[in-house]
């Protein structure tokens, strides 16, 4: 959790241009995770996407952009049927779709981190997306984003819903730690 003192250091460093540069997504300290509900709800389907990458800018003025890819074909669920099912044409058809990716168009500082808005393409399907993100120190000169992101599939083709088992809403929670390039 970011303390007050943090926040206001994070944010008078991106707006003095002391972050200004390149970063680069460091994945052995980053994580993507996805949640949803499965047999009626009943029973709850955790996964996590094992290959990240992504890429950030800040400008000399505070401006970020920037961009995360998780490979679909990446899911780990512990259950080798389902994540073959998840990789297939009902969900990611990961063999056409190989990869999600929120692309940043632009953070705003907020009381508690950041507010981050973009683009959310998955399955071909691109969709402007706004969320809250915090921000905090992660060692070594970086900063590390946390945010969750409720999605609805059915947003992004995602329809198979076999007697109305699965659930249309997921959560992804990511840890995305940046290091400068």
């Amino acid at each position: 959790m970011t303390t007050p003192s943090q926040q206001a250091d994070w944010q008078a460093q991106l707006a003095d241009g002391s972050l200004a540069g390149n970063w680069t997504l460091d994945p052995a300290r980053s994580t993507a995770t996805l949640r949803s509900k499965s047999m009626w709800g009943l029973v709850p389907v955790k996964g996590v996407f094992r290959d990240l990458d992504g890429t950030g800018t800040v400008s000399a003025t505070g401006e970020v952009t920037g961009s995360i890819t998780v490979a679909t074909g990446s899911l780990d669920t512990k259950n080798a049927r389902r994540d073959k099912h998840l990789r297939s044409e009902d969900f990611f058809l990961s063999e056409k779709f190989p990869a999600i990716t929120f692309t940043l168009d632009k953070l705003t500082p907020a009381s508690t981190g950041a507010t981050l808005s973009g683009t959310l393409t998955v399955r071909d399907r691109s969709r402007p997306i706004t969320f809250n993100a915090e921000a905090s120190p992660a060692g070594d000169g970086g900063v590390a984003l946390d945010a969750t992101i409720h999605v609805n599939r059915s947003e992004y083709g995602f329809t198979w819903n076999q007697m109305g088992m699965a659930s249309m809403h997921n959560t992804i929670t990511i840890h995305a730690v940046f290091t400068r390039s």
